[in-house]
């Protein structure tokens, strides 16, 4: 086996789950991580058919996930007096299980930390690739080599930019941007949510770690913003400015707001390459391929792409050249499928006139009384599955 020093940007989901079959398969990983300590908070993932639920069972995870999982029931649509209008299935947005972010990145780091070098509070900032590996430089710690690198950290890859080109080469703006942050789950909300939506805009609740507090989640439609995604005081400003009298619960989670401990906002986009790798570098996760906070199929999708890029160099004995080649073959429809679940989410989720947007609150009213009640669920389990995983349990460290 060659190649085996691998460096992996990213210490949330995709990440620790490389790490996890990298070592399985012979290989030893490193991971940096620009926060200086794993990330808690965010929102809600779910895992969905028979692809997404055999990674989590191979890797010895599921029934760890499944202790922690929301246990979320169906979510309602609401008017601006707080009166449900409309209910949706459990099914449409939580899969066959669902976790915090949060939790689920505490799973990954405890079932890797006993043999993967986590680097936290750290960033490369460059590479260099030879015929014998890569030099990797750092904002805080000393340049070392690596045989190959992979990055896995997100829709705003650092690694992307640096071996591939800048971030808007490749990642699509959907017109949303969203929040999502914890409170009080002030309206006594039992594992179910409620959401809120005028023209261009949504803002919802739903309770989290068993009732014990709740998620705010804010959504609204604009085009592109010179905004820095490390200035909270900004982004909370033009939360402010576009949720301020919107009704319903909108201002009294905007106060919550300013003393939460995880406040997240980011866009809402998709990336789109023609490669995955360049030379000793290659993508995986949302770094790669995202399809959208809004597909609900980000999280299944950087597992199961960690679990065929692990396998794929284990069965290339590490040959990143021959097992890049096929990774890429093995996952680029599947990605593909994935991402057309988000492509015209944002609309619906968001609608601009007054007048959709009243349509789609009374759509949702009568949704469960229609013929195709479930083809919004049946859609996305359809995308989960369609890929049939190659068993490489017999080249574990062969």
């Amino acid at each position: 086996m060659k190649n085996t020093n691998v460096l992996i940007s990213g210490a949330s989901v995709a990440g620790p789950a490389l790490a996890y079959w990298l070592h399985r398969h012979g290989f030893t990983p490193t991971i940096v991580e620009r926060a200086p300590a794993l990330r808690e908070g965010g929102y809600a993932v779910d895992f969905r058919g028979e692809a997404h639920l055999s990674v989590l069972r191979r890797m010895g995870v599921l029934a760890d996930i499944e202790r922690a999982r929301t246990g979320m029931g169906s979510m309602s649509y609401v008017n601006s007096a707080g009166k449900p209008q409309a209910e949706l299935p459990a099914d449409l947005f939580s899969g066959d299980v669902e976790i915090l972010r949060g939790d689920l990145a505490r799973i990954l780091y405890d079932a890797t930390e006993d043999y993967t070098e986590y680097i936290f509070g750290d960033s490369i900032t460059s590479l260099a690739e030879d015929a014998q590996g890569v030099a990797v430089t750092f904002e805080r710690g000393a340049t070392r080599r690596f045989d190959l690198v992979i990055g896995a950290d997100g829709l705003h890859s650092n690694t992307r930019r640096l071996a591939f080109g800048p971030e808007e080469e490749f990642v699509k703006h959907l017109g949303v941007y969203c929040a999502i942050f914890t409170t009080a789950n002030h309206l006594g909300l039992d594992h179910t949510g409620h959401a809120y939506r005028t023209a261009g805009k949504l803002v919802a609740m739903y309770s989290a770690r068993h009732n014990a507090e709740a998620k705010a989640v804010f959504y609204f439609g604009s085009p592109a913003m010179d905004l820095d995604r490390h200035d909270v005081a900004r982004q909370q400003a033009v939360l402010t400015e576009q949720f301020t009298a919107n009704g319903w619960q909108s201002d009294r989670l905007l106060k919550d707001m300013r003393h939460a401990p995880d406040f997240y906002f980011d866009s809402v986009g998709q990336v789109h390459m023609d490669s995955w790798s360049r030379g000793r570098v290659a993508l995986i996760g949302d770094a790669a391929y995202c399809p959208s906070s809004l597909s609900g199929m980000g999280s299944g999708l950087a597992l199961v792409g960690a679990y065929v890029l692990a396998g794929e160099l284990a069965a290339a004995h590490g040959d990143h050249r021959v097992a890049f080649a096929r990774y890429e073959e093995e996952m680029r429809e599947y990605a593909r499928g994935c991402q057309k679940m988000g492509d015209g989410v944002a609309k619906l989720m968001v609608p601009e006139s007054r007048f959709l947007a009243a349509f789609l609150n009374r759509y949702y009213k009568i949704m469960p009384y229609l013929p195709g009640k479930n083809m919004a669920a049946n859609m996305a389990r359809k995308a989960a599955e369609n890929i049939t995983l190659r068993d490489y349990s017999d080249l574990a460290r062969r």
